[in-house]
């Protein structure tokens, strides 16, 4: 695999060097800023980018969007685990970036050695990622439809919703999502709970994005909170977030991630947890772009015990790990590319709200 190390920090470049050298399997080049990553790009034809994001001459966004014009490829970004870092991550990702990893603290040498396994995988899955050429017009950010209703007053929503919607989500995930929460029009019956892999600290300003996106109304799941139709659960990265019981009725609580579980926030845990308190058919899930199998087994048990469950097409998904491992459990009861996931959705739970 030829990858293309962008970083202006030369014992970065040196450092992610030597990593990728001894895992083997790459034939490596390397750029000082983002100029030098365009013409790198067209020069050695990488099939797979790391691109760091605050350099000199040019910045990795601005390297980013060129690219994704020129030549796109996949791109890994190296983002700080920082509120500034994330909205830079997501403005990325939103220009066609593939996937990215959070640098840890401390010195560099073992911040690398903490990432090393999460950084190789993501790499070579983003060589298997689609990626799609970039118009010359500047990449905008998805705004609601225009014959969606605004937000309605808080107090205008019923208390409670009769069902849930779950969607998992992991590598392709915010892009995705923007391309379909959106679309869900303001007053949308049933809860709708997204556990994303992400790390702590991006959550938060992840679902404040969303929020400014969509109709429904997005929140962080980082503490014990009520399920309410016309809202958005953005699942607390760093934890497992379940469905329980609070007052008698369902309600979402942040836990300590789960030793037992590979990826987190876990969607097999949100699954297996939404059956205990719901009818699994007042439950429709939705497993969308992702490496792994994260929540395929309980999706399938949902779709087994009469729920309804969406596995996005490997037409639109970034990477069709999750949505593949989920048709091959037999669990998918519609296969829908990204963009008709949300009609399907007012379909099933709110058809009079059907444009």
């Amino acid at each position: 695999m030829k990858l293309l190390i962008v970083d202006d920090s030369a014992l970065m470049r040196r450092q992610l060097g030597s990593l990728f050298e001894e895992a083997g399997g790459f034939q490596l080049a390397f750029a000082r800023n983002g100029r030098e990553a365009l013409a790198m790009n067209v020069e050695f034809q990488p099939d797979v980018v790391t691109l760091d994001v605050n350099m000199p001459e040019m910045d990795g966004l601005s390297a980013l969007a060129q690219m994704m014009i020129e030549r796109p490829v996949p791109t890994v970004m190296l983002s700080s685990l920082t509120e500034r870092g994330a909205l830079a991550t997501f403005e990325a990702l939103n220009l066609g970036a593939v996937d990215y990893v959070a640098k840890p603290g401390g010195t560099i040498s073992l911040g690398l050695d903490a990432i090393r396994a999460d950084l190789l995988a993501k790499v070579r899955g983003a060589a298997r990622a689609r990626v799609r050429r970039a118009p010359a017009a500047a990449v905008q950010a998805p705004a609601p439809a225009a014959d969606i209703p605004a937000r309605p007053p808080a107090a205008a929503a019923p208390a409670r919703a009769r069902g849930i919607v779950l969607v998992g989500v992991s590598t392709g995930g915010p892009r995705t999502l923007e391309r379909i929460l959106p679309q869900l029009p303001a007053a949308f019956p049933w809860p709708v709970v997204v556990a994303q892999h992400m790390p702590a600290t991006f959550t938060a300003p992840f679902a404040a994005r969303m929020d400014s996106l969509c109709a429904l109304r997005v929140v962080e799941a980082a503490r014990p909170m009520p399920l309410e139709p016309g809202t958005a659960y953005i699942c607390k990265g760093g934890a497992d977030v379940l469905v329980v019981a609070r007052g008698g009725a369902p309600a979402l609580v942040a836990r300590p991630e789960s030793a037992g579980h590979l990826w987190h926030p876990s969607v097999e845990l949100l699954g297996r947890s939404a059956l205990e308190h719901y009818a699994p058919s007042d439950i429709v899930a939705v497993m969308l772009t992702g490496m792994g199998h994260d929540g395929a087994d309980a999706f399938a048990e949902i779709a087994l015990r009469g729920g309804r469950t969406i596995a996005e097409s490997q037409d639109s998904a970034v990477v069709f790990g999750m949505p593949a491992e989920l048709i091959r459990r037999g669990g998918a009861r519609q296969v829908l590319a990204a963009d008709q996931v949300a009609a399907q959705l007012v379909d099933w739970v709110a058809p009079p709200l059907r444009n």
